[in-house]
């Protein structure tokens, strides 16, 4: 019986070729593959939260704020106080954000005693890490809307 080589071995494993070492190359691969599409999902997931949370926390205190004011047109300035103050403490810019203001049961005044004001706040989030330049036929952002109702007190415009 003669001493077997190290080519022997691999000419009787069924070919010449050496798969040490490639396991790792597989996992790096396949984990770079799997990894990057997930931690774009968990970004993806983590923005539109926070504009959630924004558009609501923003649509309520403008709601609150609104029926607290002296005046419709100082409730409106202090409601788009609240929506920029809201996004900001979220990071977010304002710049696609929209605020309107509804009134029941008078739409024509808005601080009557016992009626009830609706506050919507509409925003546009941009996806992460997604450039301006390919928004050309398809808007690249996901919309968010929130909506809030409070009552005027019965006390508006007692004392």
């Amino acid at each position: 019986m003669r001493p077997s080589s190290p080519s022997d071995k691999s000419a009787e494993r069924g070919g010449g070729c050496d798969d040490r070492g490639s396991a790792s190359l597989e996992f790096l691969t396949a984990g770079l593959l799997m990894l990057v599409p997930l931690v774009y999902l968990i970004l993806t997931l983590g923005t539109i939260q926070s504009a959630s949370l924004a558009a609501e926390g923003a649509a309520r205190q403008a709601a609150r704020v609104f029926v607290q004011a002296d005046s419709t047109a100082a409730g409106s300035a202090a409601a788009k106080r609240a929506l920029a103050i809201a996004f900001a403490d979220h990071g977010l810019e304002t710049t696609a954000t929209s605020i309107a203001i509804t009134c029941e049961p008078r739409p024509d005044r808005c601080h009557t005693r016992r009626g009830w004001v609706t506050v919507r706040v509409e925003a546009s989030v941009p996806l992460p890490l997604v450039p301006p330049l390919f928004d050309l036929r398809v808007p690249l952002a996901i919309p968010i809307e929130a909506s809030a109702t409070q009552q005027v007190s019965r006390f508006w415009g007692a004392g």
